[in-house]
């Protein structure tokens, strides 16, 4: 399926793409952006040996009329999808990506999103954070984001909160949903119905520790090991495909606050990094893993 986001005042464009490894690709699509008037900026690939499939992502710049190079590319490269059965997306380069926010009673990954996002670091757009709890309304206010709650005491509750996320996805044209400490299982109808789009962040503990208490856990068995993993949602729980990891080291002299502090950073810089690589089109799909061209 090929995607493409148009904007006539951009001059320079991404380009990601995948399809099965073979000969001549590089020089097919080099060929396609030079015959529409581009020059290649940057450009990274990578031919997977596990599934035989091959990724590339370029950033192009229009050196003629960038007004109609979108058109002109398109035209140019339709040949070459269509002989190495491609999946492609063209995008312009910053744009930033319309993302929705789910949260619940946690706060320190909505600020820090909220807080990138302000300072030109993290290049999302946010028009809306939905939670179940009224926790992050005071963040929310404080950047300018709108806020709205909706309590989840029951099944009933449940899916008219999902009810509400696909709502605003349609509504507000969501490329992305993120979520950023919200601590309730989606639905498989949910999970398949943002599949690919959809963000989850959580501590990973050596050995991993469940419940309420994790950090108290951790503290107890002395863990050596605490940090955090960004993976796209599946029906899986915590299952899906791996984004980006962070680890940090700990001894015996951190308390159990201290260690909750530590997480949090992790978590909240490992969400970023997925949330930017995404909005940045850096990660392709590999079966159940996933390419990240940093």
């Amino acid at each position: 399926m090929n995607t493409i986001a148009t904007d006539s005042s951009g001059t320079q464009w991404v380009l990601t793409l995948s399809c099965i490894d073979g000969p001549g690709i590089v020089h097919a699509i080099s060929g396609a952006i030079v015959a529409a008037g581009g020059n290649i900026a940057e450009s990274q690939q990578f031919a997977s040996h596990d599934t035989g499939r091959f990724f590339m992502r370029l950033q192009v710049e229009a050196v003629a009329q960038p007004e109609t190079f979108e058109a002109r590319f398109e035209q140019a490269l339709a040949p070459v999808t269509e002989r190495y059965h491609m999946t492609w997306r063209l995008d312009v380069v910053g744009r930033p990506v319309r993302t929705l926010i789910l949260a619940s009673t946690a706060t320190h990954c909505v600020n820090d999103l909220l807080y990138r996002q302000r300072g030109g670091q993290l290049p999302i757009e946010v028009p809306l954070i939905l939670s179940n709890h009224e926790t992050v309304r005071d963040i929310a206010d404080f950047y300018g984001v709108p806020f709205e709650h909706r309590q989840v005491a029951g099944p009933e509750d449940k899916a008219a909160f999902e009810r509400r996320v696909l709502d605003v996805v349609e509504e507000q044209d969501i490329e992305l949903v993120v979520l950023a400490r919200y601590m309730q299982i989606l639905s498989p109808e949910l999970c398949e119905a943002l599949a690919g789009r959809a963000i989850n962040i959580h501590h990973s503990f050596l050995p991993g520790f469940k419940g309420a208490n994790p950090y108290r856990q951790a503290h107890q068995r002395g863990v050596k090991l605490i940090g955090a993993t960004a993976h796209f949602v599946t029906t899986d729980l915590d299952e899906g495909p791996i984004i980006e990891q962070d680890v940090t080291r700990v001894d015996h002299a951190y308390s159990p606050q201290e260690l909750m502090q530590l997480g949090q950073d992790g978590e909240a810089r490992t969400l970023r990094r997925a949330v930017t690589w995404f909005a940045e089109n850096r990660i392709l799909a590999d079966g159940d893993r996933t390419i990240i061209f940093r």
